[in-house]
């Protein structure tokens, strides 16, 4: 904190300017109003910078919590929100403390890539009514959003507020790309307010800000109300959780692409600390009044553009607005709507890391279509549900592609070649017995296409499954290989099995695959073992005669 302070408590201003309306917007799309949006983003960012686990990430209200927070709003009320807001706090520590944060790392790099184009698009389509100087329609979907504000604008054209926000993001995108250290949204958002006020343009405003916080209470609680607000408190959490470290872990690759060399210390979150800090901001933040909050990505982005090097800007975001809301609520009412539309339109063409996206297009085309799946569903459904289906069709193509990595190969019948045997006895055993090697993991993914290649092995007396090499065995795998073993055997083929690796014994075991054959003497240790009690069974049987030595 104490290695650019300049720099940090400047970022921490630009982000107050930016979070100011996105506060009081979300609180009042909350049903709580805008004092819970204000109470959110001052008491739950203060507290999430100084507890959390980023040194970029800026908490407080977001829009995907406001979705959420609107049906437990008319159901169970302000109480029923202040409830679950305290509820989802419990949880999240509980979380960090299990050390669940760990786990987000396993959250593919094309998943965050996707996330961070979606919630670029829905960052600059939410600022469209404001650039064009429109009413934005009542729809909770800003794709339509968007389309509405074009046709009402289109119908009565009106072109100050779209002159404003173009003037604001122009600057903000070549302002950046010449002098990176400058705080040209600042400087913008400045200027067109005094031209604005001084020319009496007609733009809309931020208008009239509550007079201060709420006194801290606990008036709200009522244990009648908690089994009916488990299950959203538990949807909160979740959203907060995986919001939060989507938000940190691209605020880390956004530190890493905009500070480059001039970066003294390489930004990585603690994922389980972060889950703790949100935790304690969600715990506390319901006694004065605010909503839920989580990681907010907008102002996050903003706070990572405008220069933040450590969590000295995130704290001076929240104490800053906690001055506005006291000291400065009229002059900040004062500034154009169209001006902050122009920031958050730079800032969401900014957030998307053209290298980045181009090189996941470049690696295989199962990353190019697992981003643009994500970043779809993060415009069209929500964050979790696009995060979810980036994980599970993510999770779908990697086990299609380890299991087309499983071999099932023929092999010579190399081994037990001793001296006493003749040529021709061995060629006269090969005849009769083939071992097959298994290579890979014998899961669920890969256990169809085993039985299919099983399926066809025909003319010979033994088959010997040489699985030294599997690496792992489920119980979809079991129970295929124990089918496969029955399919040759009713055939009239001897199955001898070996090298069954240490630790997956227990699912061959546990469903009975390999039990009749250990029974009767065919698992063996090594390939040489199985062999040899082969070529006793064959010759024994008279299938292969003894031969001369």
């Amino acid at each position: 904190m104490r290695h650019r302070p300049r720099n940090d408590l400047l970022a921490g201003l630009t982000v107050a300017i930016v979070a100011l309306p996105l506060a009081l917007g979300f609180g009042i799309s909350s049903g709580l109003g805008a004092a819970a949006g204000l109470a959110t983003a001052v008491v739950a960012g203060s507290l999430a910078a100084l507890f959390g686990g980023s040194a970029l990430q800026v908490s407080g209200t977001s829009g995907a919590m406001t979705v959420v927070l609107m049906p437990i709003m008319s159901t169970h009320g302000a109480a029923g929100v202040l409830m679950v807001g305290l509820l989802a706090g419990l949880l999240l520590m509980g979380l960090a403390l299990a050390r669940a944060g760990r786990y987000m790392a396993l959250v593919p790099a094309p998943v965050v890539a996707g996330f961070t184009v979606g919630i670029a698009f829905v960052i600059g389509l939410q600022q469209i009514p404001h650039a064009l100087g429109v009413p934005p329609h009542d729809s909770d979907k800003v794709a339509v959003v968007a389309w509405h504000a074009v046709m009402d604008f289109l119908a009565r054209p009106h072109w100050w507020a779209m002159s404003v926000t173009l003037i604001v993001a122009a600057a903000l995108l070549v302002g950046a790309s010449l002098r990176p250290t400058v705080p040209f949204s600042l400087v913008a958002v400045v200027v067109v307010t005094l031209v604005a006020e001084l020319a009496e343009l007609p733009l809309a405003r931020i208008g009239h800000l509550p007079a201060g916080l709420p006194a801290p209470s606990l008036d709200f609680l009522d244990p009648r109300m908690l089994p009916a607000l488990v299950a959203p408190a538990i949807a909160v959490a979740a959203l907060a959780a995986l919001e939060s470290l989507l938000s940190a872990a691209v605020a880390d690759n956004m530190a890493d692409t905009t500070q480059g060399d001039r970066r003294a210390v390489r930004h990585r979150h603690d994922p389980d600390r972060e889950l703790f800090g949100q935790g304690i901001a969600n715990l506390v933040t319901p006694l004065f009044g605010g909503m839920p909050g989580t990681g907010a990505i907008v102002r996050t982005a903003v706070n990572v553009r405008s220069g933040a090097g450590s969590r000295l800007a995130a704290l001076s975001h929240a104490v800053i607005l906690g001055g506005i809301v006291y000291l400065l609520a009229g002059l900040v009412a004062k500034i154009p709507l169209a001006a902050l539309a122009g920031v958050l339109l730079a800032t969401s063409v900014r957030m998307v890391e053209k290298d980045a996206v181009r090189a996941m297009f470049r690696s295989t085309r199962s990353d190019g279509a697992v981003l643009v799946l994500t970043a779809v569903g993060t415009l069209t459904l929500d964050t979790v549900l696009a995060v979810i289906l980036g994980l599970v069709v993510a999770g779908a193509l990697a086990l299609r592609a380890i299991a087309r990595n499983v071999r099932f190969d023929q092999e010579p019948l190399r081994h037990d070649l001793q001296p006493q045997h003749t040529v021709e006895e061995h060629a006269l055993l090969a005849e009769h017995i083939v071992t097959y090697r298994l290579d890979g993991p014998l899961f669920f993914a890969a256990a169809h296409r085993f039985l299919l290649e099983m399926s066809e092995v025909t003319d010979v007396s033994v088959v010997v499954l040489r699985m030294s090499r599997v690496t792992t065995i489920d119980a979809s795998g079991a129970l295929v290989l124990g089918d496969a073993i029955e399919r040759l055997e009713r055939r009239g083929i001897m199955v001898y099995v070996s090298g069954i690796p240490d630790g997956h014994h227990q699912p061959l075991e546990a469903l009975g695959v390999i039990a009749r054959l250990d029974g009767e003497g065919r698992v063996f240790a090594t390939t040489d073992g199985a062999i040899a009690a082969a070529r006793e069974r064959l010759h024994s049987t008279g299938i292969v005669p003894r031969l001369a030595g």
